[in-house]
């Protein structure tokens, strides 16, 4: 979509979550919730285009951190029900769910889904965690959009898109969700409460 995160050209710029790259990180740290889970799954939305490279990206940290990664997809409300049932009969122990507008657009489902099924689901953005999931790790979204309307007032004032770097987020936040810890007989570990920007009782 652009030539270089330094100077995108055409009329494209804004902020970059990092949403790929940051995948590792929450498989590392879904694994320090739960360590004992060794089959993990992972939900993607394949009409993303992000979601060979999460899949890529994952593969290879679940390979250095001795899991096993089942990946399944879904892009309709439908297939994301279907998903969780075959992890279940995957015998998936912790999940992860793929940053996707859909996911979002579905998070009352999605957390329903995981406990129904008593599955431990890290998410890429903190109003999951919010709103009653267990964890999430992902870029600070209010950040992003202070920036992003810091950039609307640049454009309005006459500079180029073509010239405004694409910004990447530095602030990352990790919260975990105490209240859906205990319901899922989940001891979270001392070393991840120490990590926790957020801690929701």
């Amino acid at each position: 979509m652009v030539a270089s995160l330094n100077r995108p050209g055409g009329n494209i710029t804004g902020v970059t979550f990092l949403t790929v790259a940051s995948g590792t990180k929450r498989l590392e740290l879904l694994n320090a919730l739960v360590p004992k889970a060794k089959i993990i799954g992972l939900l993607v939305n394949p009409e993303n285009p992000g979601a060979g490279p999460t899949q890529n990206e994952l593969r290879d940290a679940a390979r250095a951190l001795g899991l096993n990664l089942n990946i399944v997809g879904a892009h309709d409300q439908g297939q994301i029900d279907e998903a969780y049932t075959q992890f279940a009969e995957q015998h998936a122990e912790a999940i992860i769910l793929a940053p996707d507008a859909l996911f979002r657009v579905q998070m009352v489902q999605m957390i329903s889904l995981a406990e129904r099924f008593a599955i431990p689901t890290m998410y890429a953005t903190r109003d999951f965690a919010e709103a009653g999931g267990l964890v999430s790790y992902g870029a600070d979204i209010m950040e992003a959009y202070h920036q992003e309307g810091i950039y609307a007032g640049r454009i309005l004032q006459g500079d180029k898109p073509s010239d405004l770097p694409i910004l990447q987020s530095v602030k990352f936040e990790l919260v975990v969700n105490a209240k859906t810890a205990k319901r899922l007989g989940l001891q979270v570990p001392d070393k991840v409460l120490a990590l926790a920007d957020d801690v929701i009782e």
